[in-house]
């Protein structure tokens, strides 16, 4: 066998003889795009330190990241489709390295989140990829377990992010856990020109870039107006935005059906295992994402730990994904995708709404529960609603398929760390108003409400006047404690509520077995259509 993997995947008669080592190249693939949010978790707070962020710069270099990854998967899935998926997947992990490194050495602002932006871009050609890649390399009775493994590897990254960038910022400045990406993004690059075989798809027809360009417009502008408004208030811009998305979205669709060879056939909605999946990821990430981004910070603000610590307490839920993943490995089969990605939401549900016990009192064994039960919600349901998406779309729209799929991820995580992040803030704010409204200036007090971080600066100050001292400084972390664990009781109970009520849509709208493929829910329809593609 030759060490570079030259023959297509096409033209092979039998299946990929080293799939399930390429499948490791397109697993660490995934696995730094995800690290490349949940590490910045821990290091927000160097970063507002060293760069002096306010909340909304704060916002805008995580979601810096998100804008570009959202608006452009579809497209550059369709592209990878098109002339070279294995081709698409090194450029964008080329990209991501690039921006990288220029995170780890840009100290301005504005710098940061451009970085942040080029790495979002690498991300969006990535991630189509490597779903495209490995449904093409594996044969139908296998792509569900290499899927599940697939899953598996975000759960992991989920944790594997805090930890490793906990531990460069042990001893190194917070750009140093930009460079956590570069090495890995290397030994990718390396192993898939030798384990990933060429692949494209077959008499796709020309792109169409109106639909493209349509939907770039739409998701941009709906990430856009999702990200500022709920931060930031209802301006003109967010406003703008959203009115841009809905007119886009509607132009979109009707482009769609009218075009021969649709980016996107709009048509699939009407097929409930695809829309029921679809909506089972938003929903998902939704609850868990938000959730996840908040119980961070109370454990790095309120309980005072470091980043290296912050992220050991986040591996059992990595631990928990694997132990979902190898659960709905068995249970899928048998009782169909309606039940376990159901069944997952229910969980996850039930993770998100323990946390509205917490109370200043609370430690980390308070979260634990929540974040096992999140941890095998992913393992359990993200799985099977990635592999009904993937199963509804031919061969030749594979990339598309895989930026179908992580759109929906991506604007259910956008959605609940914007909305469930400003009804925590809001809370926080109106508790920590009540409690130190008259005995702060308006200066301190405005600057203490903007965000649990400004607080305990606040009260550093405070603890320096010797007009007030130590005593007044630590009842002002007090308040600040109590105001934020009161926001995450409070949030918790809605972010649970929206996701109980997003379960139930999804149990509406998926069929029952009988209309699903018997090994793994697939729509039997769109499984025919990719034998006759394949054949």
């Amino acid at each position: 066998m030759p060490l570079v993997a030259n023959t297509p995947v096409e033209k092979m008669t039998g299946p990929y003889p080293r799939r399930w080592w390429g499948l490791t190249v397109l697993c660490l693939s995934l696995l730094i795009v995800v690290m490349a949010n949940t590490s910045l978790i821990v290091a927000a707070p160097a970063m507002t330190r060293d760069l002096r962020l306010s909340s909304s710069d704060l916002q805008w270099v995580i979601d810096g990241y998100t804008v570009p990854y959202a608006a452009l998967m579809l497209v550059l899935g369709a592209i990878g489709d098109t002339y070279s998926r294995r081709g698409a997947l090194v450029t964008g992990l080329l990209i991501f390295a690039g921006g990288s490194v220029m995170g780890s050495l840009v100290d301005e602002t504005g710098l940061v989140i451009t970085a942040r932006a080029v790495m979002g871009v690498g991300a969006a050609v990535v991630m189509p990829a490597t779903l495209s890649l490995l449904v093409a390399m594996f044969p139908r009775g296998e792509r569900a377990r290499a899927i599940t493994a697939w899953t598996a590897t975000s759960g992991l990254a989920i944790a594997a992010g805090p930890l490793l960038a906990g531990w460069l910022l042990e001893d190194h400045a917070w750009g140093s856990t930009f460079l956590i990406n570069v090495p890995v993004a290397a030994v990718a690059v390396v192993g898939a020109f030798i384990l990933v075989p060429p692949s494209r798809a077959r008499d796709m027809g020309r792109i169409d870039y109106v639909g493209g360009l349509l939907s770039i417009v739409s998701v941009g502008c709906l990430v856009y107006a999702i990200i500022e408004g709920p931060h930031f208030g209802w301006g003109a811009g967010p406003v703008a935005a959203a009115v841009v998305a809905g007119a886009g979205l509607v132009a979109f669709a009707l482009w769609e059906l009218r075009h021969p060879h649709p980016m996107l056939d709009v048509r699939k909605f009407r097929r409930r295992p695809f829309s029921g999946s679809m909506l089972a990821v938003l929903f998902f990430f939704f609850g868990t994402f938000g959730s996840i981004y908040y119980s961070t910070q109370f454990l790095q603000f309120v309980l005072g730990h470091g980043p290296l610590e912050t992220g050991v307490r986040l591996l059992p839920l990595a631990g928990a994904v694997f132990a979902g993943a190898a659960v709905t490995g068995r249970l899928t089969p048998r009782l169909g995708v309606r039940v376990t990605i159901t069944a997952g939401m229910a969980i996850g549900t039930a993770g998100v709404l323990l946390l509205v016990r917490i109370d200043q009192g609370s430690t980390y064994t308070d979260f634990l529960a929540s974040l096992l039960l999140l941890g095998f919600a992913i393992g359990l349901s993200v799985s099977p609603a990635t592999d009904t998406i993937m199963d509804s779309f031919p061969e030749s729209q594979l990339g598309v398929g895989g930026g179908a799929n992580d759109t929906s991820l991506e604007l259910g995580g956008s959605l609940g760390i914007a909305v469930l992040g400003s009804l925590l803030a809001t809370s926080y704010e109106d508790r920590l108003g009540e409690l130190v409204g008259g005995r702060l200036p308006a200066a301190a007090l405005d600057a203490a409400e903007d965000s649990v971080g400004g607080g305990l600066a606040v009260a550093e100050q405070v603890a320096k006047d010797p007009a007030a001292g130590p005593r007044q400084a630590q009842a002002l972390v007090d308040a600040v404690h109590e105001s934020f664990a009161h926001g995450v009781a409070h949030t918790s109970l809605i972010g649970g509520v929206i996701m109980a009520v997003g379960a139930l849509i999804v149990l509406a709208v998926l069929p029952g077995r009988r209309k699903t493929g018997a090994s793994t829910g697939a729509d039997v329809p769109g499984a025919r259509r990719e034998l006759a593609d394949r054949h």
